[in-house]
């Protein structure tokens, strides 16, 4: 994956509200999971859309946080928990409070990581295990 930006520094990444690093990263988790179905099944788009819609889900990430988070760096884990404990203007319909802090604090970690530059980072922690990786 190879995006073409220029990065952000870390520290000003960090000075970031965790709520709009997880803005950020919501859609770029969402991109990465729907280009990996996209690329691994012959699925039509209805059946794309459902599956995809699992994994980036509040409960989805809630549980690849369980795989990911012993994965994660001292920095990556500051990261994370200041997303999992930021104040949220809105809920989540289809998930308890706990998956939806939780997938905050992941999509905070992927936001911060892209925004500065570290996408290999970001295959490393979540799809490491190539095209042929069950989402």
């Amino acid at each position: 994956m190879e995006f073409q930006r220029v990065p952000v520094p870390s520290e000003r990444a960090k000075q970031m509200n965790p709520v709009v690093l997880a803005f950020v990263g919501d859609a770029v988790y969402t991109l990465l999971v729907r280009q990996m179905l996209a690329l691994s099944s012959g699925c039509k788009t209805g059946e794309l859309n459902k599956r995809a819609s699992e994994v980036v889900s509040a409960h989805g990430q809630s549980e690849r946080l369980g795989r990911v988070l012993p994965l994660l760096t001292e920095e990556e884990e500051e990261i994370y928990r200041r997303g999992r404990n930021a104040k949220k203007l809105t809920r989540s319909k289809h998930a308890t409070a706990a998956e939806y802090t939780r997938s905050t604090g992941l999509e905070a970690v992927v936001g911060y990581l892209y925004l500065t530059g570290r996408t290999d980072r970001i295959e490393e922690l979540f799809f490491s295990g190539g095209p042929d990786e069950e989402i």
